[in-house]
């Protein structure tokens, strides 16, 4: 569809001086030639099938170079289309047969020779060219003087007016002679974006800022650009200009397209792909890619976009360290997402994983997954063992350990070295189970298990025989034990208190479901630190009969008591009740729900606040893609206000307190809480929100606030 003129001078140059386009009238296609050749452009699109290269004898034109130019088609003075005007210089290739023996043929050779050589030269130039949605194919007939034929030499060129294309999007061009004797040129090009569809980064966000005018009435499309199937929609708005939208940083892949088209009847889209090179939308696709189990004997790569990743098999050992790939016997292989694979295996195991990582990459692993763990339980004590046949019928085997692979029998100082003949026995007499068998080698686990009991039956006894000479030892001195226990005692109640856990209330505003979900997701895992967390979402029952605002008086004043921490988890809804209280410090009564503490504690949260005594008392949160920090009202950003669960560790440790012992696996601790958010906040994003404040995508949150 034609595009208005304003726009059209907007995308191919300020000045018209410095860059402008030759208009043309003709509402139909048209060709010329250069001086001395004679065309016609046939009637209609033609059949994009090109023959197959053969031999021609005699000269023929054949197209040397393509050139394009941008035109404007105009119907009327200020409703113009983008065109492109191909020209394709030919030349000569060939020379006019010579008669094998002129001597014998005479002068009727002459004469029959004389008449092609001062014939014509004609072809047929075929011109396709695609440029989505737009696929055509035109025929053009040349016919050169006989003057002009001269072997190798260039006779000129033919231009055609013209392909019709949509700006922003990649035109090809190729073209060849009939007959066919050689393969067709051909040319990629980009064709230039209009400017009213600007990206720009603004802090973690990026914009999609769209400067139309305020009735232009336009659609706006985001899709994954798949290279396997057709593209996938993400999300479409019919929206009026002008529009900002606004796309959190972790939404960011290589293949997120953005199309824009007016809202009218066969009009034209444009398309583009501006996150292929971004180094954030590479590490998200990474991070959004999954691994997941199709059946006992399949799997699958998920992903947005297409990954060059290659995947292998390997064997996680019981008492952790890195899974050991099993290369050679296994190697790696080229992967591709969203398609399903096969393992190569005869029988499953807890044990083993599947790897995928970057092609060509020395980078750290990116994806690991053990899916048997969940259907044939927890990791096992099992060693691997690695037969490799050789020809001849010989063969070795070596038990895969993390130090490499020992061979057995072996004299190393390793634990599949000292069991190295009680391995091999359990291999002959059948109780290892074979994982995989090939001409190559083959694959077995043999259980650790009766190994591992007969070391914890000498352990015990040596316990027993411990306790027995304490306990003798204690009957000889009873005075020095009852002082030794008396000082244990203390010990015990010092330090009951502090494995007990601080106290932590949380204040929320019950937006809906889906956000108490995620409250109770956080208050549970708050509970593993150890923290003491108290919620209204706990104590309906307590609610009811005292009511909001007495519970909250009994809780908050425990808490501050035992020097504890009252957490505010700021949502919209939250932001607005203390907008509301900010500008009318008594709402009236019954304007909020009987159960909705957040409300109810408002009251005595804000005076702490006003006189300045919240700070060693209270924290805010909020959570990613919900709400930015700086959406949280000004006064209450005088304390720390955390977004979770990107600052989790920072939330953790201002919650714990300085003095608090932290626990030895609390980068474990922290994974755990991390990935529980992240799974409920996904579940909240399962389907786009339209544009809003505090969420994903929307116009900006401070235009709405």
């Amino acid at each position: 569809m034609p595009v208005p003129w304003f726009l059209l001078s907007l995308a191919l140059g300020r000045s018209p001086v410095v860059f402008s386009l030759e208009r043309l009238v003709e509402p139909q296609d048209t060709a010329y030639c250069s001086p001395g050749l004679s065309c016609h452009l046939w009637d209609g699109d033609t059949l994009c099938l090109p023959g197959s290269i053969v031999p021609v004898p005699g000269p023929v034109l054949v197209p040397t170079h393509l050139q394009t130019e941008l035109v404007l088609r105009c119907h009327q003075e200020t409703d113009c289309g983008i065109c492109v005007r191909v020209a394709v210089h030919l030349a000569v290739h060939g020379h006019w047969e010579e008669p094998e023996d002129e001597e014998t043929l005479g002068g009727a050779a002459d004469q029959e020779l004389e008449e092609p050589r001062n014939a014509s030269l004609q072809a047929q130039v075929v011109l396709s060219f695609q440029a989505y949605p737009t696929t055509r194919c035109v025929l053009l007939e040349v016919q050169v003087p006989a003057a002009l034929v001269q072997p190798g030499q260039s006779v000129g060129s033919v231009v055609f007016d013209c392909f019709e294309a949509a700006l922003g999007g990649e035109m090809r061009i190729w073209s060849y002679t009939q007959p066919r004797y050689q393969k067709e040129l051909n040319l990629t090009q980009q064709l230039p974006a209009l400017p009213w569809l600007d990206v720009s980064t603004y802090g973690d966000d990026v914009r999609l800022v769209l400067n139309v005018s305020e009735e232009q009435r336009f659609g706006l499309s985001l899709y994954w650009n798949q290279v396997q199937g057709s593209p996938k929609p993400w999300w479409n708005r019919n929206l009026t200009g002008p529009q900002t939208i606004t796309l959190n940083h972790t939404d960011l892949v290589p293949c997120l397209c953005i199309q824009v088209w007016p809202l009218e009847p066969d009009s034209v889209r444009t398309d583009i792909c501006p996150f292929k090179e971004d180094p954030r939308a590479h590490r998200n696709l990474w991070h959004a890619a999954r691994l997941r189990l199709l059946s006992p004997r399949s799997w699958r790569l998920e992903a947005p976009c297409s990954l060059h990743a290659e995947a292998g098999l390997c064997w996680q050992a019981l008492g952790g360290g890195p899974c050991q790939p099993l290369v050679p016997l296994l190697p790696w292989e080229n992967v591709t997402v969203n398609e399903a694979r096969e393992f190569p295996l005869l029988k499953g195991h807890p044990n083993l994983c599947v790897q995928v990582r970057k092609v060509s990459s020395w980078e750290k692993l990116q994806l690991q997954e053990c899916f048997w763990a969940d259907s044939l339980g927890p990791l096992k004590d099992d060693v691997l063992l690695v037969e490799t046949r050789r020809p001849h019928d010989s063969r070795s085997l070596c038990a895969l350990e993390p130090s490499g692979c020992t061979s057995l029998p072996s004299r190393a100082s390793t634990r599949a070295a000292h069991l190295g003949e009680q391995l091999l026995l359990d291999l002959q007499s059948g109780q290892c189970l074979q994982l995989w068998d090939d001409d190559l080698g083959a694959l077995w686990a043999c259980p650790m298990d009766k190994y591992i009991h007969k070391r914890w039956a000498l352990v015990w006894l040596a316990c027993l025989l411990f306790t027995a000479v304490l306990f003798l030892l204690l009957l000889l001195k009873k005075d020095h034990v009852k002082g030794w226990l008396r000082l244990l005692k203390q010990d015990v109640r010092s330090g009951a208190a502090t494995t007990r856990g601080r106290a932590t209330l949380l204040l929320y505003s019950a937006d809906d479901a889906g956000f108490e979900r995620l409250v109770g997701v956080l208050a549970s895992a708050l509970c593993q630190l150890p923290l003491r967390v108290a919620v209204d979402l706990w104590s309906r029952r307590e609610l009811s009969a005292q009511g909001p605002l007495a519970w909250f008086h009994a809780q908050r004043l425990q808490t501050l008591q035992e020097g504890g921490m009252v957490v505010l988890l700021f949502s919209p809804g939250a932001v607005a009740l203390c907008s509301e209280w900010l500008q009318d410090p008594a709402p009236a009564p019954g304007a909020h729900g009987p159960h909705d503490a957040f409300a109810a504690s408002l009251s005595c949260v804000l005076p702490d606040f006003l006189q300045g005594r919240a700070p060693g008392r209270y924290v805010g949160a909020c959570f990613d893609r919900l709400l930015h920090p700086d959406a949280v009202p000004a006064l209450f950003r005088t304390v720390p206000v955390f977004s979770l669960p990107s600052q989790l560790p920072d939330f953790l440790g201002a919650l714990q307190g300085p003095c608090a012992r932290r626990p030895r696996r609390l980068g474990e601790t922290v994974e755990q809480v991390s990935r529980a958010l992240q799974q409920a906040l996904d579940s909240c994003f399962q389907t786009p929100r339209a544009p809003g404040p505090g969420r994903t995508m929307g116009p900006e949150a401070g235009d709405q606030t």
